[in-house]
């Protein structure tokens, strides 16, 4: 590697530290920033924001050659959660897609090509998935972006992913703005919780006669997402929402909004919420004797939620696209798969599980159907030919034809009794006629 003077730093002008800008002829980025910040006086907000940063440098600024990857693979990117409020879902879907991935590989892969799979664990933190989105695309090069978690974190890296013309397919989040925009390049496998959330409080309202119904939601685009579901299909049945209250994902004490709520007089609480902050508020109502209904999109559609202590979560209504499969009366192929997954991974398969593997099942058929080419034209025109393609557990049919970035507008209502979840619709509801 060429050596260059201390004085030659790429680094941005740094008053702290008295750099200057001057760029490498190499591309490379100098420490000074971490050195001068260690030799000043101890300022320790300062010192790791200049350590972090150098580090970031150095790593982005690589030289092209070094991370170069065999043109035979199609490097798979996933940024997802596996140390923060959402790593029982990250860890789930992705055993579920490298269990799916390297049975294609042992296969041949997909048309000759092997799929590597890169993970980054961003802890469910906005900043963290850009970090790491960036250094998948720079690094790793990743070629494609399958399974990554989280509505605000998935969000806010598409303007990198559409700058490097890197399609995201079917991600752990399911917000209209994903696959709304005119120049979208992501792609969702089942429906979006604003979808779920309206066929469900209309079935709610219509079934069980619901009037006063509250919202308790994650401080997130994806709790903003299901208060706009909830206040557009209340608006459709003259209502309007009782009352909103709001949380941090990592929040634990929900005494105090459950109590607000149940002066409020609701008879159905709307979550927006993943399966710690469901348990908690619910175990508070309960513990209060509060027996009010629970109404959740997808993410509360989950096996874990019913081993929650002293019943918690008995009766919670859940609508979503997938199905959790039982195995006692699950076909002889899911079961296989059960099992195949509990013998590699050491547990259950759970909801995030069974979501891995329907999108790693979906992200092979379209790179198949892509001919191996993860080009934006051709994974778009690989995607659009699915159709009525119905996942290995018997989730609801999805199409993506017709310009259709989301597998389906539908989902069933389920309530949870027992150690399973009841279908209480036996066919697939939408908010409003001629929904597929």
């Amino acid at each position: 590697m060429r050596q260059f003077p201390v004085d030659w730093c790429g680094l941005w002008a740094c008053g702290d530290c008295n750099i200057r800008r001057k760029p490498l002829p190499c591309g490379c980025a100098c420490i000074r920033a971490a050195v001068c910040a260690i030799l000043s006086p101890p300022d320790w907000e300062k010192l790791m924001r200049h350590i972090l940063l150098a580090a970031a440098l150095i790593g982005l600024a690589a030289p092209v050659s070094s991370y170069a990857q065999d043109k035979s693979d199609i490097v798979v990117g996933t940024i997802t959660d596996l140390s923060g409020p959402a790593a029982v879902y990250g860890h789930a879907v992705v055993n579920a897609m490298r269990l799916r991935f390297d049975a294609v590989n042992a296969a041949g892969g997909i048309r000759g090509r092997k799929l590597k799979l890169v993970v980054e664990d961003h802890q469910f933190q906005v900043p963290r998935a850009v970090q790491a989105a960036s250094k998948l695309l720079k690094l790793d090069r990743a070629q494609v972006f399958v399974g990554s978690l989280g509505t605000s974190q998935v969000q806010a890296v598409l303007p990198h992913l559409r700058q490097a013309g890197v399609a995201n397919l079917f991600p752990m989040a399911a917000s209209r703005e994903l696959v709304h925009a005119p120049d979208s390049i992501s792609w969702i496998s089942g429906s979006l919780y604003y979808d779920q959330i309206r066929a469900g409080v209309k079935w709610m309202v219509e079934t069980k006669s619901k009037q006063a119904i509250c919202v308790m939601a994650q401080s997130t685009d994806y709790g903003e997402e299901v208060q706009q579901a909830v206040k557009d299909q209340l608006a459709q049945h003259g209502q309007s929402i009782k009352a909103v209250v709001t949380h941090r994902p990592i929040d634990t004490d929900f005494s105090a909004p459950v109590q607000r709520l149940r002066n409020t007089g609701c008879d159905l609480v709307v979550l927006a919420t993943l399966l710690r902050d469901t348990i908690l508020p619910m175990a508070a109502a309960r513990t209060s004797g509060w027996d009010v209904d629970f109404l959740g999109p997808s993410t509360t559609h989950d096996y874990l939620l019913a081993s929650a202590p002293g019943g918690a979560t008995q009766g919670l209504y859940s609508v979503s696209s997938v199905a959790l499969p039982d195995r006692a009366t699950a076909p002889a192929e899911v079961v296989a798969w059960m099992d195949a997954y509990k013998a590699r991974f050491g547990a259950e398969p759970n909801a995030g599980a069974i979501y891995g593997a329907t999108i790693a099942d979906l992200a092979v058929l379209a790179l198949d159907r892509a001919g191996g080419d993860t080009s934006m034209a051709k994974l778009t025109r690989g995607v659009a030919s699915i159709r009525g393609w119905r996942d290995l557990f018997g989730g609801t049919l999805q199409a993506f034809g017709d310009g259709g970035r989301q597998g389906t507008r539908q989902a069933y209502v389920y309530q949870l009794r027992g150690a399973r979840y009841e279908k209480l619709t036996s066919e697939a509801v939408g908010y409003q006629a001629g929904l597929r």
